[in-house]
């Protein structure tokens, strides 16, 4: 429901993201949520990947998890929400919803872990990265005891 989200990125679809039928083809729903978790991630003041890259601390992708309910077409105007539903230790989960008008047409979401850059291995969230999330958010995030 997009009363849940604090976040949407726009984004209209281009002929180059369609199959034969005009119809958004399916791999690109990862791309859309890709950008806008990178907007967010702006927005909500986290570091971009060449600062994150120089403290030696990045977020890898984990796991994503797309659903797809109605079709979106060349030339829709797609609105993708996304938050934060949960922030663990060295892990966060991203919650996406894209509409098209009132109808939505792809959910899912996308868990990010936060790793040691030389040795690629997990390590913790810097707090002041958890800190801009729980900041930004309206809600209560979910988070590890």
């Amino acid at each position: 429901m997009k009363s849940d989200f604090k976040f949407v990125y726009f984004h209209r679809v281009r002929w180059v993201e369609c199959d034969p039928q005009w119809i958004v083809f399916n791999g690109h729903y990862l791309t859309f949520f890709d950008v806008a978790v990178t907007e967010y991630a702006r927005a909500v003041g986290l570091p971009n990947v060449v600062t994150q890259q120089k403290s030696g601390k990045e977020f890898f992708a984990r796991k994503s998890v797309v659903e797809y309910h109605a079709p979106a077409k060349y030339d829709d105007e797609l609105e993708i929400h996304v938050r934060v539903a949960y922030l663990g230790n060295s892990s966060l989960k991203f919650v996406l919803e894209i509409y098209c008008g009132d109808v939505m047409v792809t959910s899912g979401e996308m868990i990010y872990v936060c790793v040691d850059s030389k040795t690629r291995s997990s390590t913790p969230l810097p707090a002041d990265w958890k800190q801009a999330v729980l900041q930004y958010e309206v809600k209560e995030v979910e988070r590890a005891a």
